[in-house]
C-alpha cells in the first residue's frame, strides 16, 4: 500500500476505504498514481488526461501532479515495484498468443 504524508491539497484525499488508502482525486476513485503514470510515463498532457477522464477538472489534475512532485520518491518507488512485479508475472505466465506462435 502506498503511504504518503497527509495531503495538503484541496483536490487530493486519502481514505483507507477508497483504493486501499492510496491518494485519490477527491470525490472520485481516480488515484494520483494513475494520473502520474498517464502524465509522466505515457506522456499524456493534462488536457489528454481530462479527455480520458471527463469527470475530472484541469485543476484537480494539476493538483494531483503537484502532490506527486512533493512526494515523488514514494510514488516512483511504488511504480518501479509494480513494474518489477509485472516482469515477474509475465515470465511466469507468458502470453498465450506468443506461446501458440512459438
Amino acid at each position: 500500500m502506498l503511504k504518503t504524508a497527509t495531503p495538503k491539497h484541496s483536490y487530493v484525499t486519502s481514505n483507507p476505504k477508497i483504493s486501499k488508502g492510496s491518494p485519490v482525486i477527491a470525490g472520485t476513485r481516480v488515484r494520483v498514481i494513475d494520473i502520474v503514470i498517464e502524465y509522466d510515463r505515457l506522456g499524456y498532457t493534462p488536457d489528454q488526461i481530462i479527455d480520458a477522464h471527463p469527470h475530472l477538472t484541469l485543476e484537480a489534475v494539476h493538483d494531483a501532479l503537484s502532490y506527486y512532485y512533493e512526494n515523488r520518491a514514494i510514488f516512483d518507488e511504488e511504480i518501479n515495484r509494480r513494474k518489477e512485479d509485472i516482469k515477474k508475472l509475465s515470465k511466469k505466465f507468458p502470453p498465450k498468443l506468443k506461446t501458440y506462435l512459438g
